[in-house]
């Protein structure tokens, strides 16, 4: 499968901080990636070297097979961008915004439009200034989300929405999915991303520690097993989940029920960062 992004050896460094290490990161096309690290991890550097925004020390970066830094007007109409906290022209209205945008990217498509100011219960008559943080963040997803272009770049997307909003955006990300597009999501929420995403990469001090399907990445981590017996007291076990059948046949006929809880998401993070880094951005 082709790749909608693909980065190499990326290095960037501010003064005597250095940003990026050598990350390596690939986004296969039509996949919904999860972007997982905590502040400093080097997330934000790496969005922004691929928007356009900052130029790289050095490695290899290709965005839909173009140079982000070179390229960076034309890749902008082909890649739809949101940010954690969306700051709107304060005079245009919701809508006016989302048309600007769109013109930008090629063009919207109007029932899409429609569609979605319906489901995120957006009023797009009303100035920029006067939107919540959640709604400014609604004006920025129904741009992205109606605009015709192959790949999504959101980071941390959700920011300010309610859990209901959030929820349509978990659905919306399922019909991009379906249609084929591309997406790079960052999120600080982990259920989001494991709700979301097919794939992930772990970034921590510059570096990717962990990258592939999540599914892959489960068969790493342990399962926890409970098993209760007839006689009313229980067996515990946190095994590879290839080792489940063999460990609840050796209890035998005793087992009156079981409870078996694959690795989450965030079992991973942490085994890979520890308690005291429990909240990745």
């Amino acid at each position: 499968m082709a790749a909608a992004v693909e980065i190499r050896g990326l290095h960037k460094s501010f003064g005597e901080t250095r940003a990026l290490d050598g990350l390596d990161l690939t986004v296969a096309e039509g996949e919904v990636h999860g972007f997982l690290g905590p502040n400093g991890s080097g997330k934000s550097t790496t969005i922004r070297i691929l928007l356009g925004l900052l130029k790289a020390d050095s490695g290899g970066v290709s965005v839909l097979g173009r140079d982000p830094w070179r390229d960076a007007t034309d890749l902008h109409r082909s890649l739809a961008y949101v940010p954690g906290d969306v700051v709107l022209w304060p005079t245009l209205t919701g809508g006016e915004t989302i048309d600007l945008l769109g013109r930008l990217r090629g063009g919207l498509d109007p029932a899409r439009r429609a569609d979605l100011l319906n489901r995120f219960e957006l009023d797009p008559t009303v100035k920029g200034k006067a939107y919540s943080k959640g709604n400014r963040q609604k004006v920025a997803l129904v741009s992205a989300l109606a605009a015709d272009v192959p790949l999504l770049i959101l980071d941390e997307p959700t920011s300010g929405l309610d859990p209901l909003m959030e929820r349509v955006f978990q659905e919306e990300l399922v019909r991009v999915r379906q249609d084929g597009r591309t997406v790079l999501l960052s999120s600080h929420i982990l259920s989001e991303v494991e709700r979301a995403c097919s794939s992930v990469s772990i970034v921590r001090a510059g570096r990717v520690v962990e990258s592939g399907a999540l599914t892959d990445l489960r068969e790493v981590m342990d399962t926890r097993v409970v098993a209760t017996l007839t006689d009313g007291t229980q067996e515990h076990a946190s095994l590879p989940a290839a080792e489940v059948p063999a460990w609840v046949s050796a209890l035998g006929p005793s087992v009156a029920s079981l409870s078996v809880t694959p690795a989450t998401l965030e079992d991973l993070f942490l085994a890979r960062y520890g308690r005291s880094e429990v909240t990745p951005r």
